[in-house]
């Protein structure tokens, strides 16, 4: 795409006071825009009264987001070379808040939904130029560093999210989990329109293939609202989703063929054919979504629904987790400028494999709450020695490509968190009741009959006779239930590894490829 207008390829060089508070600018924005996916969704099921509707019509409030953030990063890789990384970063950065405040004034599901698909739209502009800005502003020997610092975000963020989320819920009102980016938003503008270089990335040509941008969106929206949609009407017996897939299918087939014969190509999709960039992209497309999204949906759901904490509990036990993610994110970014890249995110899936395979699979109804906490540190260092070394890995030697490399990355975050999303609510509903049935199959019918009898004589003395067993079936019924339920959780968690191993085999080309590369400078 667009090359950064200096002589050295895609670095953009400023003073080094100049670089710290570009870091700054760029990093508050991003962190505000990542953490949003996450501190929304644990304040959803407040927002039903307000906004006069059920649980599935509020659903599009995430929905409605998710879609519009993925379809507006295909259209930055055209806008941003043409105006400049910083007007699309500003731009965004100004969508983004004032939407945030619309949202938070809202009182119809109409109205947050077109709000929340403003601050998607919003949330993909900051996402694509601030990375690229990063990579601009620093030299290629510290790009490890700049990314092991954007790794803050991507990582750290939705992690922080649930915690944020319960403690402006619980303290003040599910609205101020909009009206807090308005301060740092309004700021945030202020400093990067002084501060900012506007050239950067600046080609001065916008070259955009509409009928490809249709066909991608298209298939981009079908598939998104597909998986978000899935569990509830029951996946492919709905003749809904069964169109939704039809759809998908043909609009992807019909992008293929427009890119093919197109002069003007929106994605230059040759940028795959670059073993470092197109082995990481498969790596980060199975590990960080279609496995440790799972994990970011999981744990929430485990010590809210199964361990009964709030909102706010939750999330505290989930802060040790989220720091040690932002502690290894610099450390491990640090690090991928001193050795191989390729051998920290080796170092990061070996502690990503022995959480998934050994500690989460531990997690149940009577672990207690700070032992599960304390399970996760390991899972956070894993997941912050994820992302730096393979962005170090999969951006690196791009140029004027470096931009397109941001967006895809970006982009397959959303379409594999997605499906990682349905994969673990599939997944849990699914050994949920077959863990039921499984218990219900064992049963000793007079063994029942006689902790029913003990049940209904516990409660006589407080409930007429006829609804103390009623009681007695209804807690009988909960306890198999919550049994069911733990079980559920062990096995989901299990199961995120075997994706894991998928995206393992795309790490090893990569692995083996470095050694041989280090063995012919030793041979040479």
């Amino acid at each position: 795409m667009a090359e950064v207008p200096t002589s050295s390829g895609f670095y953009y060089p400023v003073p080094t006071l100049d670089r710290v508070l570009i870091t700054f600018i760029v990093m508050a924005g991003f962190f505000m825009a990542i953490l949003d996916t996450t501190i929304v969704d644990v304040v959803v099921p407040k927002m039903m009264g307000p906004l006069s509707t059920d649980l599935y019509g509020i659903q599009w409030v995430i929905t409605s987001y998710m879609t519009a953030a993925a379809v507006g990063l295909i259209f930055v890789v055209s806008l941003a070379p043409a105006v400049g990384y910083a007007r699309t970063f500003l731009f965004g950065l100004a969508l983004f808040t004032f939407s945030s405040a619309m949202c938070g004034m809202s009182h119809s599901l109409a109205s947050m939904v077109f709000w929340r698909i403003a601050q998607g739209l919003g949330e993909s502009f900051i996402t694509a130029s601030a990375q690229t800005i990063l990579l601009a502003v620093y030299p290629r020997e510290r790009h490890g560093l700049a990314m092991g610092i954007f790794g803050l975000g991507v990582s750290f963020a939705p992690a922080l999210g649930p915690t944020l989320g319960g403690f402006l819920t619980e303290h003040l009102s599910w609205r101020w989990v909009f009206y807090v980016n308005l301060p740092v938003g309004i700021l945030n503008l202020l400093a990067g329109l002084f501060f900012l270089p506007r050239g950067l990335g600046k080609s001065g040509r916008f070259t955009f293939n509409p009928l490809s941008y249709l066909f991608l969106s298209t298939f981009t929206v079908s598939l998104l609202v597909l998986l978000a949609k899935g569990q509830q009407l029951g996946w492919f017996q709905s003749q809904l989703i069964g169109l939704l897939g039809f759809v998908a299918l043909l609009s992807l087939l019909a992008y293929l063929i427009s890119e093919l014969l197109s002069r003007r190509p929106l994605l230059d999709l040759s940028i795959y054919l670059i073993p470092s960039f197109g082995f990481t992209m498969a790596y980060h497309f199975f590990v960080l979504g279609f496995s440790m999204y799972q994990i970011f949906y999981l744990l929430p759901l485990y010590y809210e629904n199964l361990k009964g904490l709030t909102t706010f509990q939750a999330g505290l036990h989930m802060l040790a987790f989220a720091a040690f993610i932002g502690l290894f994110s610099v450390i491990s970014g640090a690090l991928s400028d001193r050795f191989r890249p390729e051998y920290l995110l080796l170092v990061s899936f070996l502690i990503y494999s022995f959480c998934s395979l050994f500690l989460l699979p531990r997690l149940n109804y009577y672990t207690p709450a700070l032992t599960a906490a304390l399970y996760t540190v390991p899972l956070g260092i894993a997941m912050g020695t994820f992302f730096p070394p393979l962005t170090r890995i999969t951006l690196s030697g791009l140029g004027p490509r470096t931009g397109l490399g941001v967006v895809l990355l970006h982009y397959q975050r959303f379409i594999g968190g997605s499906f990682g999303t349905a994969l673990a609510t599939n997944t849990l509903t699914y050994r949920t009741d077959f863990h039921f049935q499984e218990l219900t199959a064992l049963q000793n019918p007079a063994l029942v009959e006689r902790a029913l009898r003990q049940g209904k004589a516990f409660l006589e003395p407080y409930f007429p006779s006829a609804l103390a067993l009623h009681k007695a079936k209804a807690l009988f019924f909960g306890v198999e239930r919550l049994y069911a339920t733990s079980w559920a959780f062990q096995d989901t968690f299990r199961r995120t590894y075997y994706w894991a191993l998928i995206g393992a085999l795309f790490l090893m080309i990569l692995f083996f490829r470095t050694l041989r590369q280090e063995m012919g400078k030793v041979g040479g």
